[in-house]
């Protein structure tokens, strides 16, 4: 082997990545990057909902437990157990979240403007609200605020139960809670609380 023949192989075995080798790499760690980027998107996402989230999963479960117990107290009788529109007393579509009236239940006609938890204040515009602790931490000190929702709405929603002759179950009806909030610069979500009531308590 020649002295030519030894340099020309060495050069070879020395070789590099190619322009079209680094390109393709560059490529591959962009998009795990971005990938990487969307996931944490995902995750800013959730976190700034969360409390709304929380918020409105709690009032769906509050209203959803307040028709069981006025039927399971014999408050209500199971007919009343409906919308306004089918002969119960239940507000039909989307309503502000007033604080129950007189009967106990939230989403009837006799809601009533509410006042924060225990200051008695009135909350802004009537509907429910939050007592949250200020920049100390502190809940019921001076620098508490006041969070209203107004921005949340609830609708009840009570739909027949067939049986599987197609005739309806006169014992048996399906309640829907449903809680729905905006917020500037999200779309509008909705939580939603399913459940069967029958007529023996």
């Amino acid at each position: 082997m020649t002295q030519k023949n030894r340099f020309e192989q060495k050069q070879v075995a020395e070789g590099g990545f190619t322009l079209l080798e680094t390109m393709i790499a560059i490529v591959v760690m962009t998009i795990g990057l971005l990938a990487l980027m969307a996931s944490f998107a995902t995750a800013i996402s959730a976190t700034a909902s969360s409390q709304e989230d929380l918020i409105a999963r709690h009032k769906a479960l509050d209203a959803m437990e307040s028709i069981y117990t006025a039927r399971n107290s014999q408050q209500l009788p199971f007919a009343s157990i409906n919308n306004v529109a089918n002969g119960g007393i239940f507000l039909s579509g989307a309503q502000r979240l007033q604080c129950s009236g007189p009967d106990g239940l939230v989403g009837t006609a006799d809601d009533v403007p509410c006042t924060a938890p225990d200051t008695g204040a009135a909350c802004p515009g009537g509907v429910e609200c939050l007592v949250l602790p200020g920049a100390d931490g502190v809940l019921g000190t001076a620098d508490d605020v006041t969070q209203s929702l107004g921005n949340f709405t609830r609708t009840i929603t009570f739909n027949q139960v067939l049986l599987p002759s197609g005739a309806v179950n006169a014992n048996l009806i399906a309640v829907t809670v449903s809680l729905s909030y905006t917020k500037p610069g999200w779309p509008a979500r909705t939580y939603s609380v399913n459940g069967l009531i029958s007529s023996y308590h």
